[in-house]
């Protein structure tokens, strides 16, 4: 990784520029991240923190407990998922509820996370509902990552033995159209198998590092 110093934020006092980066399952977000990450940006996945904070965050624990039950967690400590899946699928309410007690914490994170990597020239927050949580709105611009649907599907079952094509579809239904995502993202990468993705990564991140050094000279 290039070392974030290489492309520091001299201002010590302002955020650098923060980028979002979203897109359905199987579109191969994670993937753009770690090559974002390789060209040496830092990234925050807000999925993965969400999971940790399940077991770190002693006020969420009681707060999905008091609201789903003992069940909602594990001998070990761990969060059940599959019992909190079954609990909010097909139940916007549940589901919402869940949201609504997860989300603040994961925002509180990000910005902790945000406000530590100051030196950046950018950051990049991945996260699969960002327009669906509103968690977008604390960023300055948003990459959608696009894939045909049949090909989402097919990265999915490869990865993931445990799911059948009518979980991944039902998975997707649930999921914005591709069309809203194009259509409200700053920026598109196409990861179709038949453009560069790291083409476009390279191209991309040459032009948000010229947005934060303009972002940069705003906020002095």
């Amino acid at each position: 990784m290039i070392p974030s110093a290489a492309y520091s934020n001299s201002d010590t006092g302002a955020l650098p520029l923060q980028v979002g980066i979203t897109g359905g399952i199987g579109t191969g977000k994670s993937l753009v991240s770690r090559i974002f990450n390789v060209l040496g940006v830092p990234v925050y996945d807000a999925d993965t923190s969400a999971k940790e904070l399940y077991v770190t965050d002693p006020g969420l624990k009681a707060e999905v407990i008091h609201n789903f039950g003992p069940a909602g967690y594990l001998p070990n400590g761990n969060p059940d998922r599959a019992y909190l899946a079954a609990q909010i699928f097909n139940n916007p309410e549940r589901k919402a509820l869940l949201n609504s007690l997860v989300h603040p914490r994961v925002g509180q994170n990000y910005r902790d996370w945000a406000s530590a990597n100051r030196q950046a020239a950018y950051t990049l927050k991945e996260a699969a509902i960002m327009f669906e949580s509103g968690s977008y709105k604390m960023l300055d611009l948003v990459i959608g990552v696009s894939a045909p649907h049949d090909l989402r599907i097919q990265r999915v079952l490869a990865r993931d033995s445990r799911r059948t094509e009518a979980d991944v579809k039902a998975i997707i239904a649930n999921q914005m159209p591709d069309e809203e995502l194009l259509r409200r993202a700053d920026f598109i990468i196409y990861n179709n198998e038949q453009q560069s993705v790291l083409q476009q990564v390279l191209k991309l991140d040459k032009l948000l590092r010229q947005k934060a050094h303009q972002h940069r000279q705003q906020n002095i």
